[in-house]
């Protein structure tokens, strides 16, 4: 029923100016609308609807990921742009905040402005 359908990935923000800067000017995703309610971008042909919401509670896992073909290509880039990754207890990552999967996808995690956690992957084969 919804298969043919295209999916929309929401994300919340407090604060949509800082939003649009940051995932338009820093993360260079084009904007296709904004509002008082929302802003919406896009990746990959995915729209990401980014919604005003008062105050929130970040979640502690991933909201939105972007599969890259390069990681370390995109860890250093994203870094010039003054992104920190994120350093989890346990996980063995590299300088560059990669994580390798047991089954090879090598991963890198970092904050947007309202502290919600999103992924940088690139798969295996």
């Amino acid at each position: 029923m919804l298969a043919n359908g295209r999916a929309v990935a929401f994300v919340p923000s407090a604060d949509l100016g800082r939003a649009e800067r940051f995932y338009v000017h820093v993360l260079g995703l084009p904007k296709r609308s904004g509002d008082d309610f929302g802003l919406v971008v896009e990746a990959g042909g995915v729209t990401i609807r980014i919604a005003r919401v008062g105050d929130f509670e970040p979640q502690p896992f991933t909201v939105l990921g972007f599969d890259v073909e390069d990681v370390e290509a995109t860890a250093r880039e994203l870094t010039s742009k003054g992104i920190a990754f994120e350093r989890y207890p346990g996980m063995t990552q590299s300088p560059a905040g990669i994580w390798t999967a047991p089954g090879g996808s090598r991963i890198a995690w970092f904050k947007d402005p309202d502290r919600n956690v999103i992924s940088i992957t690139q798969h295996q084969g």
